[in-house]
């Protein structure tokens, strides 16, 4: 849908598919692609849609749908997460795939894009129906994954057990092949580093946009929208830095306490009861509320469509940084340029997971395991790398920072693709 037809329908929401091709219009109108390579870079490579009949714990025989969209691999083999959630639907896969390709691209790293996921209230069940869900889809998409065609990675509600499920069930099918999947146990070939690797890259973006705008860390703040793994580690290395974390919020509500907050005693308050909500010394308010807190900076962790129109007007921030998926609804950018507030993109803000889990990829390829601190010091050499190529892009071409990261993205893509003649 054209950017215009967009505007006359005013502000909505937009699945990951639609924001997905938003973005890559943009970029692709400012590198001026021609239109027939345009659908050839934007159109998933191949989609794979499989029902899953698992037993239940209860005795009964439920069937749930899969899906893997595999975007492109004109860089190297389709890397991407696979996530468990019950309103997971093809589109939002297909969008989501998009974005890993443009993120592995902007990074660097020999990777294509892709998605996976299964309809599931992963919530709602045991470890054992877990398990069997995921040996169900693995054996449903072994021919179509591998060390060198595609792999895998956690997601919302996927983990590292998760992880060596597939591997486990791959391995059975095609022989041992650690590197099937990345984001596993240190046991079974996981990377130091990896569990925390997305939230600790979001901490060293925030620290190299806060250097260029003469922003001392630690008088700074920042609030933090939604407190998993990728939340929690975010406001972890940032306090490490620095920056006092002064609110985060999850599902069950918001805590606030303007002089900082303990983050490792809320983390360990919230695995005892579930939420973040009612922590000792801190204010407990709506989970909404976290848009209107005052901050330097505002980090979405959760999932997409965070910020809109309904709080686009509550928002006391310098810059987003996306640490979710697509969390900032295209159709608002506009209001948040005029109020001055910079949105530092996702496909760069989050993508120290995948970088880490490139390295995971090489180590199990070498079978030589490499130290924590190896791969923190190569983690912050490609985040910073990434992030100086944005900033010096977006002064280039007078472009917002997204813009830049897609066109440098879709640049590598289509290099890589004619190149090869591919396209």
């Amino acid at each position: 849908m054209p950017d215009n037809d967009r505007e006359e329908k005013g502000f909505r929401l937009l699945d990951c598919n639609e924001a997905s091709k938003h973005h890559f219009e943009r970029a692709a109108n400012k590198l001026k692609l021609k239109r027939e390579f345009r659908d050839w870079l934007r159109n998933p490579f191949r989609e794979i849609y499989v029902h899953l009949p698992v037993m239940m714990d209860d005795g009964s025989l439920k069937m749930f749908e899969g899906f893997r969209v595999q975007h492109n691999n004109a860089r190297g083999p389709y890397k991407g997460g696979t996530r468990y959630h019950p309103e997971v639907t093809l589109g939002d896969i297909r969008g989501l795939a998009s974005w890993m390709t443009w993120k592995t691209a902007l990074l660097g790293l020999p990777f294509g894009g892709a998605k996976g996921g299964v309809n599931c209230d992963a919530k709602n069940m045991s470890a054992a129906e877990l398990e069997r869900v995921t040996r169900k889809y693995t054996q449903a998409i072994s021919a179509d994954i591998g060390p060198y065609q595609d792999v895998p990675a956690p997601d919302v509600n996927t983990n590292e057990n998760v992880m060596a499920w597939i591997m486990d069930e791959y391995s059975k099918l095609r022989g041992y092949s650690p590197a099937v999947v990345t984001g596993k146990p240190i046991d079974l070939g996981g990377s130091p580093g990896r569990i925390d690797a997305t939230g600790r890259g979001v901490a060293y973006i925030v620290q190299q946009w806060a250097l260029d705008n003469n922003i001392e860390m630690e008088k700074s703040g920042a609030v933090i929208q939604g407190f998993g793994n990728v939340g929690f580690h975010a406001a972890y290395h940032l306090d490490r830095l620095g920056c006092k974390v002064t609110a985060v919020s999850d599902t069950g509500g918001c805590i606030f306490k303007q002089e900082g907050l303990d983050v490792e005693a809320v983390y360990e308050h919230k695995e005892k009861t579930g939420s973040v909500k009612d922590f000792p010394g801190a204010e407990t308010i709506d989970s909404e509320q976290i848009f209107s807190m005052d901050c330097d900076f505002l980090i979405p962790a959760a999932l997409e469509n965070a910020i809109t129109k309904d709080n686009l007007g509550q928002i006391k921030t310098k810059a987003i940084f996306e640490a979710a998926n697509g969390p900032t609804c295209p159709l608002v950018e506009p209001g948040l340029a005029d109020k001055g507030i910079t949105v530092v993109p996702d496909i760069l803000t989050n993508s120290g997971g995948v970088v880490v889990s490139y390295f995971e990829w090489v180590q199990n390829l070498q079978q030589f395991t490499w130290s924590e601190d190896q791969v923190d010091s190569e983690l912050q050499t490609k985040m910073k790398n990434a992030y100086r190529k944005v900033i010096d892009k977006a002064k280039e071409e007078k472009v917002n920072l997204r813009i830049a990261a897609y066109m440098i993205a879709l640049e590598k893509v289509a290099s890589a693709a004619k190149t090869r003649g591919v396209y």
